[in-house]
């Protein structure tokens, strides 16, 4: 059995996003307040979701934990993303991104049970990588008009590049700017 030791890195929040309304892509905010649900109000929040098709096990629809309160990304990642498809650019609000994390590299790769201790108390709990779907390519296909390929080459050019998945495990507020300390726990690989 192959173990790793339990560790932690720092980082900081690099920009906050939040959605408006009931559409898919998120705007720019200075801050985000988190409760038990998430983000009060955003797409995303809720104590529950239903299910879709990342829950094949489940009937679509069904009422589930919501385990995907926030989408965490990081910039470098983002930037392979869009080398890897030949554009400028992919932007965290064009899909739906809620914090881009500065300082780790390899973000989408922090395993389940990382804890992200923020310096004014906020804790999330990463779920686990956010795998990408054609509907962020079509998201970023609609800022690149006269690229047909987008749409389906974002789910290869994203794989393991798309960021991670978090709930809330302690509510407040957090800020653009704030220091965070990411506490990877233990690992090993059940064989």
């Amino acid at each position: 059995m192959q173990r790793t030791r339990a560790r932690k890195l720092a980082a900081t929040i690099d920009g906050l996003f939040r959605t408006q309304g009931d559409g898919f892509a998120t705007v720019p905010v200075d801050h985000l307040d988190l409760g038990f649900d998430g983000i009060d109000g955003d797409r995303h929040g809720g104590m529950t979701r239903r299910s879709g098709g990342r829950e094949p096990w489940y009937p679509r629809g069904t009422r589930m934990r919501n385990e995907r309160q926030l989408s965490l990304l990081a910039a470098d990642e983002l930037a392979e993303a869009a080398a890897a498809l030949d554009i400028p650019k992919i932007r965290p609000e064009w899909i739906g991104g809620n914090l881009l994390v500065g300082g780790i590299a390899r973000l989408t790769w922090l395993p389940p049970r990382t804890l992200l201790m923020f310096a004014g108390g906020v804790t999330l709990r990463i779920d686990g990588d956010n795998g990408p779907c054609r509907s962020s390519g079509a998201a970023i296909a609609a800022h690149y008009p006269d690229r047909g390929d987008i749409e389906l080459g974002f789910v290869k050019a994203a794989m393991h590049r798309r960021g991670l998945v978090a709930w809330v495990e302690k509510p407040g507020r957090i800020t653009v700017g704030e220091a965070v300390e990411a506490r990877i726990p233990e690992q090993w690989i059940y064989a």
